[in-house]
């Protein structure tokens, strides 16, 4: 299954910066270990913003919800999920092997 997911990471304002870019360090190696995987199938930035939108393809919601849990920085993020379904338009039926 399909899900998309809109991840906004909000620090404390108490943190300092060696200790966020030392999540930031965790968490790149966490999200380059779900891709080698094939369970997030992108990811991309939102322009402006300490936020992301990624592709998850899954077959168990705890799995996903376990996945969420597991990124270093996943007690600061607020994370909205939306599963995905195809679409009776889509003129492919494999738009991953695309990108």
């Amino acid at each position: 299954m399909l899900f998309v997911a809109r991840m906004d990471v909000v620090f404390p304002e108490s943190m300092t910066d060696e200790t966020k870019a030392e999540f930031q360090v965790k968490e790149k190696a966490y999200s380059a270990d779900l891709q080698e995987r094939g369970i997030m199938k992108g990811i991309w930035r939102i322009v402006g913003e300490y936020s992301n939108i990624s592709i998850y393809d899954v077959d168990d919601l705890d799995f996903l919800h376990a996945t969420f849990q597991g990124f270093p920085m996943f007690a600061y993020m607020n994370v909205k999920v939306t599963p995905l379904a195809k679409h009776p338009n889509a003129t492919t039926d494999d738009f991953f092997r695309q990108l």
